[in-house]
């Protein structure tokens, strides 16, 4: 249980297992990212893709959408710097856009699990996958 301003978040077996799916799924991201910088991350996006609508009106929710933002916006960086690296030129440019989005998916994954740990829902905190 998480005590916030004066409510208790009360986890059952269901939500207690979407957690751990998502906090995976992270490890998995970090992993792929140490260990292939990026390549292998389709595979927790598709699970995200999958498990997302099970969170569906939780707090996991948001970390699913999180973690498949973060892995569409990385790829767009890399294929950006591919196209930068092919005119010779901008391999420097390619070289600092693939640093920094490497960083910036790290920095990603961090605040992300860091968040999931806490029981908090992580971007936009109005996007519960719930219609008003």
């Amino acid at each position: 249980m998480s005590e916030e301003s004066g409510q208790t978040l009360v986890f059952d077996s269901r939500l207690e297992s979407i957690k751990n799916f998502a906090w995976w799924f992270y490890v998995f991201h970090a992993f792929s990212m140490l260990f292939t910088l990026g390549a292998l991350s389709f595979i927790p996006v598709i699970l995200s893709y999958i498990k997302r609508a099970d969170a569906r009106g939780t707090f996991v929710y948001s970390h699913h959408n999180w973690q498949i933002a973060s892995f569409w916006i990385y790829l767009a960086c890399v294929f950006v710097g591919w196209m930068l690296f092919i005119t010779l030129v901008g391999i420097p440019f390619a070289v600092i856009l693939w640093g920094c989005a490497w960083l910036w998916k790290a920095y990603r994954l961090i605040i992300g699990i860091m968040a999931l740990n806490e029981n908090k829902p992580i971007g936009n905190p109005t996007d519960s996958g719930v219609s008003p």
